[in-house]
């Protein structure tokens, strides 16, 4: 058996390598006797501005859809990557101390509210912890650099880490953290900010789950003096009722605007398949056909639209691609170009072809460039859409795919109802 690993839009050599030896080594942990090959198009097949990008005359955010409903922590997340200081900037202004007034609830102040004259503030001491983290990503042979370097996070760290050192936010919420419940939950927002920021300054290259970015957030808490896993009150409150009424349509919509309008190569691609995708199709089946034997296709978002064309191309000519047993797309939009009849192989409403293999397709609520198959080929028993959830706002879920553990076993299952040796 042989999977063939096939990227999507926007990747280039470094990016592919590094993605491609995750998922090499995850498939070869469960199918050990397999061979897993990959399908590098970026260089060939991909777009570049050849004028420069005298076209662009600014980014100007194009309107879209965003899921129905955002949980609560993905809300916080989604305000966080927004603003990284966010968290801080309430602590900043509300503080804790406040005669009880808290609209929101207990303030977590009582007798640790005043500091004592001459003695320092909790708050200063936690912030100073975080001035002295070294400003390189640590060795990755210490737990938090091999995080932060198998996230892709490690180059926007020490900026992010600056970012929040520096910041009046921090400075001014430190000088009101006069104990050590302040000072606990100061550190859990100061190491929110430092994630929050080199997630948002990796953008869709972070290959970070949230239970990654937690485990982040805890190795920074504890190395300021606090805990991560007691949340904070006062901040927590006054955010999360924030996030809920902010992180819905308008911000996701930001999100998509930047990612369709000014990205580049992520939209050229795209656009350049649609316009000549037959030599990149081309490409794929020679790829395919290369290695005989039982062949499982996996392609991630653009590299799922062009391997749905090329099989459904195939199989309405009576030729099926060589050895071709299954297809597995993550975070793909061939079922909404399909819907919106832009998808090369099908006109819309058209059926897939008799000899179109078994489909699986994976996709993620949160990920506005993931779609659902089956619902737009009604009754077609070989279509299956699944569901996984990275806890990751976009754009960072549509990489989370391939830490995600579900996302092998459901191929692995995939695979033996396919029956594939």
């Amino acid at each position: 058996m042989r999977f063939l690993f096939v990227h999507g839009t926007g990747v280039r050599r470094e990016r592919h390598d590094r993605l491609f030896a995750l998922v090499r080594e995850r498939l070869t942990a469960r199918f050990p006797e397999a061979r897993v090959d990959s399908c590098y198009w970026g260089d060939r097949f991909g777009a570049t501005l050849g004028a420069g990008g005298r076209s662009v005359p600014g980014l100007r955010p194009a309107a879209g859809s965003a899921p129905d409903a955002v949980d609560a922590e993905t809300a916080e997340w989604t305000l966080l990557l927004a603003d990284p200081l966010c968290e801080l900037r309430v602590l900043a202004e509300a503080g804790w101390a406040d005669g009880g007034q808290d609209p929101y609830g207990p303030a977590g102040g009582d007798d640790d509210a005043f500091a004592m004259p001459g003695v320092q503030p909790a708050g200063v001491r936690v912030l100073a912890l975080l001035a002295g983290l070294p400003p390189a990503p640590p060795h990755p042979g210490d737990e938090l650099g091999a995080l932060l370097h198998g996230t892709g996070l490690a180059a926007g760290f020490p900026a992010a880490l600056t970012a929040a050192a520096d910041s009046t936010e921090a400075a001014r919420a430190a000088d009101r953290a006069t104990g050590e419940p302040q000072a606990r939950e100061l550190a859990t927002a100061l190491a929110r900010a430092v994630t929050a920021g080199a997630l948002a300054a990796a953008g869709a290259d972070a290959d970070c789950t949230g239970a990654e970015r937690d485990r982040l957030v805890e190795l920074l808490t504890t190395r300021l003096g606090g805990d991560a896993r007691v949340p904070g009150a006062r901040a927590a409150a006054v955010l999360g009722r924030l996030a809920m009424r902010v992180t819905t349509q308008p911000l996701l919509n930001a999100w998509r605007g930047s990612l369709t309008v000014g990205a580049t190569p992520a939209l050229g691609d795209i656009l350049r398949y649609q316009a000549r995708g037959h030599d990149l199709r081309e490409f794929l089946h020679a790829r395919i056909a290369a290695a005989p034997g039982p062949t499982v296709l996996i392609g991630h978002s653009l590299g799922g639209i062009a391997l749905v064309d090329l099989l459904a191309l195939a199989a309405a000519r009576g030729e099926a691609v060589p050895g071709t047993e299954l297809l597995v797309t993550v975070g793909s939009q061939a079922p909404f170009l399909y819907e919106l009849g832009a998808l090369t192989a099908l006109e819309p409403g058209a059926k897939l072809p008799y000899g179109f293999p078994r489909w699986l397709n994976v996709y993620d609520r949160q990920d506005v460039l993931s779609y659902l198959a089956g619902p737009v080929f009604p009754g077609d028993p070989r279509i299956t859409d699944h569901e996984i959830g990275s806890r990751q706002p976009f754009p960072a879920c549509h990489s989370a795919y391939w830490k995600q553990d579900a996302l092998y076993e459901r191929i692995e299952q995939a695979v033996g109802e396919a029956e594939i040796g």
